[in-house]
């Protein structure tokens, strides 16, 4: 799938961990925590919201599978499922690819807010409980 017009490196799925017709899933070079994997489409395509809803589907049915496999070989204590968009949201490979991040108690001194912790200062605010 790779060519010298378009040396993207998820458009050759190296160490897969599982697959489907339109994604594949392998766990991340540089994972935030054990068991990182990211899920991606094997059609090249740079943005989320340009994917077909054969292709998001696709992606989520591998998510849920890597998940139990995760839970079985690590066994977090949760998980952030995260999506960065173009540049300001922090993408810097471009190829759509979801992050399956595991976490762990205690990895983080005050996990409240999740993934609201990509902005600074907008992690923490007033429940309604």
């Amino acid at each position: 799938m790779s060519d010298l017009n378009n040396p993207c490196r998820f458009c050759s799925p190296r160490e897969v961990t599982r697959r489907n017709e339109l994604a594949y899933c392998e766990r991340d070079r540089f994972p935030a925590s054990p068991g990182h994997s990211l899920v991606m489409p094997l059609r090249h395509c740079a943005n989320f919201f340009d994917l077909t809803s054969e292709e998001i589907s696709a992606c989520m049915e591998l998510l849920t599978q890597e998940r139990a496999a995760i839970d079985e070989e690590f066994g977090p204590d949760g998980y952030n499922v995260g999506v960065n968009v173009n540049t300001a949201g922090g993408q810097s490979i471009f190829h759509v690819h979801i992050h399956l991040i595991p976490r762990y108690a205690g990895d983080s001194q005050n996990p409240k807010g999740g993934v609201r912790q990509v902005i600074p200062g907008k992690a923490h605010y007033p429940s309604n409980s």
